[in-house]
């Protein structure tokens, strides 16, 4: 199987930015739980979990996707609201500008950073000759990866305002994937896709990508086989294997 290129999930992958957004979905939906009415039961929706929650509900996920999933997970019903909506608890457009505005200043006070392995592991697979891409559901990333010096590292990037602007479904929809695929000259079946969410191993899967790697950072089992479960044709602990990984597969 020849593998000629690889798209690479940003956060939690790339940046070391998964726990700010965890933080900042924490913050958003926490704060607005007095607000909501309590489901059927008469007990308040349940705060936001920053491990469980996180990996099931929001992770790899656009923002207004995101809200949606809490929502329907905590039986909370709000308003769709529109694009226009400030920041707030009545709508799910409000709730996405809110965790905007919430991690937005995050970034601004602690900056991010890219994990150790990031360049060392891009600098092998380009003397690979491997093409890489970045891929996001975020609008943030750009930015990010610019700031944390990696942008000039990839041979595409597609995010969240290529989102908008081309219309694609966010993950588990392979859209995002396929499209940076295009971009690298390489289709599904000539790339790998390295991710840590749920929904990011099940779109590569869904696309019939060459090869699907979930990585999981943490010492966390009950993630790795969640990721296993969800389509990750192996695991890995970091990206530093990554190399010999795809090794196995090219000719």
């Amino acid at each position: 199987m020849d593998v000629r290129a690889v798209v690479f999930d940003t956060d939690g992958v790339l940046l070391a930015s998964a726990a700010r957004h965890a933080a900042a979905w924490k913050d958003t939906f926490d704060s607005c739980l007095a607000q909501w009415p309590p489901p059927d039961a008469g007990e308040p929706p349940l705060p936001f979990d920053v491990v469980r929650d996180y990996r099931d509900l929001v992770d790899g996920r656009s923002r207004l996707d995101g809200v949606r999933a809490f929502l329907t997970a905590r039986r909370v019903q709000l308003p769709p609201g529109t694009p226009q909506d400030p920041p707030g608890c009545t709508s799910v457009y409000a709730l996405a500008a809110r965790k905007e505005a919430v991690f937005s200043q995050m970034v601004r006070n602690e900056g991010v950073k890219a994990f150790d392995d990031v360049r060392p592991v891009l600098r092998r697979l380009r003397a690979m000759r491997v093409g890489c891409a970045a891929v996001s559901a975020s609008k943030h990333a750009r930015s990010l990866l610019r700031a944390a010096d990696l942008i000039r590292c990839f041979d595409a990037l597609v995010d969240g305002q290529d989102m908008d602007a081309l219309a694609l479904p966010g993950k588990p929809d392979p859209a995002l994937f396929l499209e940076a695929a295009d971009r690298l000259g390489a289709g599904p079946d000539h790339t790998a896709v390295v991710e840590d969410a749920l929904v990011g191993v099940e779109a590569g899967r869904r696309a019939d990508f060459a090869l699907v790697v979930g990585l999981c950072r943490e010492d966390d089992p009950q993630t790795a086989d969640a990721l296993l479960a969800h389509g990750a044709h192996l695991v890995l602990k970091s990206l530093d294997a990554l190399p010999a990984a795809l090794h196995g597969h090219r000719p």
